[in-house]
């Protein structure tokens, strides 16, 4: 096959894989609005009577996941919501019920990941949170009580729309918050206080019986949001078309060389980072070949080390410094673009000749700017939850691209 078959054959795959993220997102939301709407409810009664959310997963993708709700909910990153209580829960704490034993309570929710990729761990572990009075949820049928099952066979597809799920239900389970008569506190009863935004929201006074309104009110916005995530998966796989497959390219070639690639980001890209890691080691498909992949996020002992001893803005570079070769690669996921441990790694990495990748939002920050990676990949948005979403189609579609170049020139 000549270079421009095959350029043309890549274009064309990649427009395939978008179709099929829209049309699976589309049908997905459609259906789900409103259980989801409803699921936000129930979750806020339970966070109203003290429960934790935990999530677990024990498959390296599900632990990704696993991760990455439990530090959205903990560590909100708009302005105004509250810090809700999750636990991520992963198979390096041993076997997964166990671990669900020792932490749950009957107010908790108990989230399941990958109950269909680890031989019936994760099914297991819910079953006994169930049994406890747990409020339950699995993304595909493991005996919950709430299981939205994206509409595709794709993993990487079915992934992004639980990411893009779990994300819209942190965001709007504060609904309810806000509507404190709807929930019941410790004592079961339904609470009438508007609390401190009566004020403004003088409508918050409300009685049991107007759930309904506010119920169709977040299904509207759930189906808001997931048109959001969809143009927004399409402006990112489409203006960045030519730089992934010139980044696709790039790492093909470094991995046919002997290459490694190393990944790193903060918060919830930190566990994205996580994920695409996995996704790189474990092929997803029998004709794809695992190749080498570092998380530099991975082990707490170093990153906290470095954080206490020289800076958080660190954590990343003095890494780079240990592992980065000549040949290798670097991909840095970042919802900014400016995060100063991202910028320091960036430069670390081409003064060691590795080849640079970023995938960020908003304008692409100071990376894009300064053209701080050799590869960039923009996501042309503000809203932190819809980068990240976009950001794992990005990266799922890189992957796949990458043994679809072989090794074609970048």
């Amino acid at each position: 096959m000549t270079e421009a078959a095959l350029a043309g054959d890549i274009s064309a795959r990649l427009d395939e894989l978008l179709r099929e993220r829209i049309d699976a997102s589309q049908s997905f939301f459609a259906a789900e609005a409103e259980p989801l709407a409803r699921l936000c409810h129930q979750m806020a009664e339970r966070f109203s009577r003290g429960g934790t959310l935990i999530a677990f997963g024990r498959s390296p993708a599900a632990r990704s996941d696993a991760r990455h709700v439990a530090v959205e909910f903990v560590h909100p990153v708009i302005v105004g919501k509250r810090a809700l209580p999750a636990i991520g829960l992963a198979g390096e704490g041993g076997e997964l019920r166990a671990q669900v034993e020792l932490v749950v309570g009957p107010d908790d929710i108990a989230i399941a990941f990958g109950t269909d990729e680890d031989g019936g761990e994760a099914a297991s572990a819910l079953e006994l949170a169930r049994a406890r009075g747990c409020l339950t949820i699995a993304f595909s049928p493991a005996g919950a009580e709430w299981e939205p099952i994206p509409p595709s066979v794709d993993r990487f597809v079915r992934q992004e729309l639980i990411e893009t799920l779990y994300h819209v239900l942190w965001e709007l389970v504060h609904v309810f918050f806000d509507h404190r008569g709807l929930l019941r506190g410790r004592d079961e009863r339904r609470t009438h206080d508007a609390g401190a935004s009566s004020f403004l929201y003088p409508f918050l006074n409300e009685s049991e019986t107007e759930l309904e309104p506010v119920v169709e009110d977040v299904r509207r916005s759930v189906l808001m949001k997931a048109q959001e995530i969809d143009e927004l998966r399409a402006q990112t796989l489409t203006d960045n078309r030519e730089a992934l497959i010139a980044a696709a390219g790039a790492l093909r070639a470094g991995f046919d060389q002997g290459g490694r690639m190393l990944v790193l980001g903060n918060g919830g890209s930190a566990t994205d980072s996580m994920d695409a890691v996995a996704d790189f080691r474990i092929p997803d498909r029998p004709d794809w070949q695992p190749r080498p992949a570092l998380d530099l996020c991975e082990d707490a002992g170093i990153l906290t080390a470095i954080a206490n001893d020289v800076g958080t803005e660190m954590i990343f570079s003095r890494q780079v410094i240990a592992y980065g070769r000549p040949g290798d690669a670097l991909l840095a996921l970042s919802t900014s673009g400016n995060s100063r441990n991202v910028i320091e790694a960036l430069a670390e990495g081409r003064r060691r000749h590795l080849t640079t990748f970023a995938m960020v939002g908003y304008d692409g920050g100071r990376v894009a700017a300064d053209q701080l990676a050799d590869h960039v990949i923009v996501t042309r948005s503000e809203h932190i939850p819809r980068i990240q979403e976009a950001q794992a189609s990005a990266y799922h579609v890189l992957r796949e691209l990458v043994e679809l170049v072989g090794g074609a020139p970048a």
